[in-house]
């Protein structure tokens, strides 16, 4: 599918900015809370011209572990931001949202919280990313690969794998200076000891 303009990363980061107090209530973990997410993604999809999640879809958002948390308030902060009038007038993005909301945003939701969607100027500007892309739509005014590029700059998940990865580098190449040193120094301990 090819992609279409969305909306602009300015519009989407300005609602980010705008997202009610109220979406960061406690949401209903375990039958304990305040805010429940099922009920509020229900309404969403149904905005986006979906039909209600029936089945397990009906369940994805029902959680009974306390570190659910940051994850259903993420999932609330990425609800409010498809509710801008772009995506509700269009009535074509719920299948896409509610995959993207649903098995997309466990990722990052692990490694930012949920008020620095909001908070922070590039963790706002990441989600608006995640969300364009996600929905197949490039932000007003940009080309696919300027798209791509600026996502990847600012892609939690991808930097947190890039710290990973480059620990176990240096782990791997401290691990090999220690062995070349001990075998520089028992070879040095043999050469002695043959000379006396």
């Amino acid at each position: 599918m090819k992609h279409t303009n969305g909306p602009s990363i300015d519009r989407l980061t300005r609602r980010l900015t705008e997202c009610p107090a109220d979406f960061f209530r406690e949401p209903v973990i375990a039958g304990r809370g305040i805010v429940h997410v099922p009920a509020v993604v229900n309404d969403l999809i149904v905005d986006l011209g979906g039909a209600p999640p029936r089945g397990t879809d009906a369940l994805a958002f029902k959680r009974s572990s306390a570190d659910s948390r940051n994850l259903l308030q993420t999932v609330m902060v990425a609800a409010w931001l498809l509710g801008d009038e772009f995506f509700v007038e269009e009535k074509r993005f719920a299948t896409p949202a509610f995959n993207w909301l649903n098995n997309e945003l466990a990722a990052v939701s692990k490694l930012v919280s949920a008020e620095l969607f909001v908070s922070d100027p590039d963790r706002r500007e990441e989600l608006a990313r995640m969300c364009l892309k996600a929905l197949r739509l490039l932000p007003e005014g940009e080309t696919k690969e300027h798209a791509e590029d600026r996502l990847g700059a600012l892609d939690s998940v991808a930097r947190d794998k890039l710290a990973k990865e480059t620990a176990k580098e240096e782990e791997r190449a401290r691990k090999l200076r220690e062995a070349m040193a001990a075998k520089e120094a028992a070879e040095s301990a043999a050469k002695a000891g043959r000379e006396w």
